[in-house]
């Protein structure tokens, strides 16, 4: 028996090694059905990225844009993305289970449209985020065009409607780890997705929080 015991304890190990698991990045379908109308589907890749963490547990599934405009720009000051205008859509998310945003606010399971913006420069969002880089969650029946430029407010009022509240649903924009396609964790417990976004014809490496938040 003396001797059975590490043997024991060793297979215990490895199965709680097998358990914990890695990250995984999956390409998957399009879903055959969904709120997201037709005209945005239209513009995605169709394929989508589904995101597993270590534990196993899938926090989304997110399909992105085939390509985004450019504004042309190439530098802005506090600004990781320059190159995409604010409003532009990027793509759509699904929350197999109820989430939260960057805020901490609680997202109900469902499609979402992501629409990105930018923190105003007003000096009210100081310490926020490292970097001005935002995608809003918009619900996917309130935003029908995938073309449609918006107003900063509208974009924030339509995404008030999907956490609910007086607040929009942000998810951070950041740099993108040493791994693309790959899912990366920081010390801030911060889930990072990064990936390679097509604007314009070339490629931006581009980070999504897709799980934790901004720090109090």
């Amino acid at each position: 028996m003396r001797k059975l015991l590490p043997v024991a304890l060793l297979i215990l190990a490895l199965c709680a090694f097998a358990v914990a698991g890695t990250a995984k990045v999956e390409r998957v379908d399009r879903p055959s059905e969904s709120p997201v109308v037709s005209a945005v589907w239209d513009v995605l890749d169709a394929k989508g990225y589904r995101l597993t963490l270590e534990d196993g547990s899938t926090v989304c599934e997110l399909w992105l844009r085939k390509s985004l405009p450019s504004t042309g720009a190439k530098e802005v000051e506090g600004v990781l993305f320059p190159e995409i205008a604010p409003s532009t859509l990027l793509g759509v998310i699904f929350f197999p289970k109820a989430a939260s945003d960057f805020r901490g606010q609680p997202i109900q399971a469902g499609f979402y449209n992501l629409r990105y913006e930018l923190l105003p420069n007003d000096g009210n969002h100081l310490g926020v985020s490292p970097s001005r880089d935002f995608a809003l969650l918009l619900p996917p029946a309130s935003d029908h065009d995938p073309s449609s430029q918006m107003k900063f407010e509208e974009v924030v009022s339509l995404s008030r409607k999907a956490t609910g509240t007086n607040h929009p649903g942000p998810l951070s924009l950041v740099q993108a780890g040493a791994t693309i396609p790959g899912l990366s964790h920081d010390d801030q417990d911060h889930w990072v997705f990064s990936v390679r976004v097509p604007v314009s014809g070339e490629e931006i490496p581009m980070g999504l929080i897709i799980k934790g938040t901004a720090q109090q």
